[in-house]
């Protein structure tokens, strides 16, 4: 059967999972489009729903998705254009929505590496700027990304749009900021701080050891616990008329600079 009436009930609570109240009482959230879908499936990543719309289909690949994720157990449920687009949320929908479950996970899920890189995200408040973060961070390689005193939910749709499904592929894990203190010190994992108030450049700073990068909120920056308790602040140099960079952006330099402090010691 095709969906084709508007007021399908099951069109309605996807609908309803736009808001976070109705997110959080049912433990679901929305993933849409072809890469995200893609990216959920290919880390195991529990899909409730796929609904399609074949009419709204951008290429040639999408058959093949459906039925991995057919039979991976989900259920696939076609619907015509007018209840697919009250369900979507991008601008321009590619005909592929899923319906998934929230899943969590605390410190005490994440097994620590050897010589750990990880990042710190303190309320961080757009989701944008949230899931561009989680993009950089899956591009970079670390080995986990450690949401506190989050101010988006993790599980916005908006969020796991703009880190094009990488949220599924990086270990991201909820803690307050006391419980994300106290385990980098249990595990001796230093703590750098970006803040523009130092005189530190981020690259005059030693990255070889276990080490969690860490980003505050875009209007006010860190709060004081992180502040005071970092064990290196450092600040990105500005030459123009800005003082301040976008926090997604920022956290991209800050991880690759730990990126070619590796490789050039693991070359050389």
């Amino acid at each position: 059967m095709i969906i084709g009436s508007l007021q399908n009930a099951r069109i309605k609570n996807v609908v309803k999972l736009r808001h976070r109240r109705h997110r959080a009482q049912q433990g679901k959230t929305i993933v849409e489009g072809y890469r995200a879908i893609c990216r959920a499936v290919a880390n195991d990543y529990p899909l409730k729903e796929l609904y399609i719309c074949p009419a709204l289909f951008l290429g040639k690949n999408e058959d093949a998705l459906i039925r991995r994720v057919a039979n991976a157990g989900t259920q696939v449920i076609e619907t015509t254009e007018g209840p697919f687009l009250k369900m979507a949320y991008r601008d321009r929908p590619e005909g592929l929505l899923a319906v998934a479950s929230q899943v969590r996970r605390s410190l005490l899920d994440h097994t620590l590496g050897e010589n750990g890189f990880h990042l710190i995200v303190e309320s961080v408040e757009r989701p944008g700027n949230l899931g561009s973060i989680l993009r950089s961070a899956d591009a970079a390689g670390v080995h986990s990304v450690i949401v506190c005193d989050a101010c988006t939910g993790l599980f916005n749709p908006e969020v796991i749009r703009a880190s094009v499904g990488t949220i599924f592929a990086v270990p991201v894990l909820e803690a307050s900021t006391i419980e994300a203190l106290a385990w980098c010190r249990e595990n001796g994992i230093c703590i750098l701080a970006a803040t523009p108030h130092t005189n530190t450049i981020y690259t005059d700073v030693d990255m070889l050891q276990p080490l969690a990068v860490l980003v505050g909120a875009e209007q006010h920056g860190l709060s004081a616990p992180w502040m005071d308790q970092a064990d290196v602040q450092v600040k990105i140099p500005m030459f123009g008329q800005a003082d301040s960079l976008n926090v997604a952006t920022a956290t991209t330099l800050l991880l690759y600079e730990v990126v070619r402090q590796r490789r050039l010691s693991l070359a050389g």
